[in-house]
């Protein structure tokens, strides 16, 4: 179901601006997010290292990533991890991209030590603080969709902003399929999980936030595409004003009857264009950071 949207504001974005082009200047790190979307975890240097949210390195989709199983884990996921992404291809998910992203990243690091025998089973498990890793289905359908807009460049996505970085797995998985990715998380204790969790693929295109994901990250904007995690009554109007003329957004949000649904904003130079899928279960979007 589509339905043209004319939002009731004026979005500031240059009309040069597309989904995928760099702003003229990108904000440096350690960066300040405004007073009340709180600030972010590097503010300070560490040896050797101006910026430990984000380390040096990147992704090489060519290269595996060389990093060391937690201890006490001692879980090769290789056979499971494939078996995993079987299942997908089985269930309708066929980006090539997405496939091999999910296959890549290993999952059962983003998850407690008693969950990871669970870790790649098609289901949420909950990391903390109320939240939950969405199950791989979930997330591999919202990033098939977010490549399925007209962002894309090059087999990539361009600048991507995710809302609720949660445990740092779905950002990792963006790490693969976008060109830089700003993850921005309101709640303290998972944002520095998510550093943790992240610090050994050592990805220096992926930049995570601590503040108020409501508020997206306007420092960042235009954004070729952004996904969130969590859901609530509409579609936050700074979000929409900090997407990309051609950018898509991939969200869910709460549908007739109190349900949730996951909806896709696509942003042209006409308007917005809003398509209201499938039921989902996200937990809600909140304001403030705690």
């Amino acid at each position: 179901m589509k339905s043209p949207l004319k939002p009731s504001f004026k979005p500031s974005i240059p009309a040069a601006s597309a989904a995928g082009a760099p702003p003229a200047r990108r904000p440096g790190f350690p960066v300040r997010l405004e007073p009340d979307a709180g600030t972010p975890s590097a503010t300070k240097k560490v040896a050797g290292r101006a910026h430990p949210e984000r380390d040096s390195g990147i992704f090489d989709s060519k290269k595996p990533v060389k990093t060391v199983l937690t201890s006490g884990v001692g879980l090769d996921s290789r056979a499971v991890r494939t078996r995993m992404v079987s299942k997908l291809a089985a269930q309708g998910i066929s980006d090539a991209q997405v496939l091999a992203a999910m296959g890549h990243v290993e999952r059962h690091r983003f998850v407690d030590t008693a969950l990871v025998n669970q870790a790649y089973e098609d289901t949420s498990l909950p990391i903390g603080l109320g939240q939950t890793i969405s199950k791989p289905n979930v997330v591999a359908r919202m990033l098939e969709l977010l490549r399925q807009g007209a962002g894309s460049t090059e087999g990539k996505l361009g600048r991507v902003l995710e809302i609720g970085t949660g445990c740092g797995y779905q950002a990792a998985l963006l790490g693969q399929l976008a060109t830089e990715v700003y993850s921005i998380e309101r709640l303290r204790g998972l944002h520095d999980k998510a550093r943790e969790n992240l610090r050994a693929f050592r990805l220096a295109n992926v930049h995570l936030l601590f503040g108020d994901g409501m508020a997206g990250y306007a420092k960042g904007a235009p954004y070729a595409a952004i996904i969130a995690a969590a859901g609530g009554e509409a579609i936050p109007p700074a979000w929409v004003e900090q997407l990309a003329v051609g950018g898509r957004l991939v969200a869910p949000m709460h549908v007739a009857g109190g349900a949730q649904a996951l909806v896709v904003l696509d942003r042209t130079a006409n308007g917005v264009t809003q398509t209201v899928l499938e039921a989902v279960h996200f937990v809600p979007l909140k304001s403030g950071t705690s």
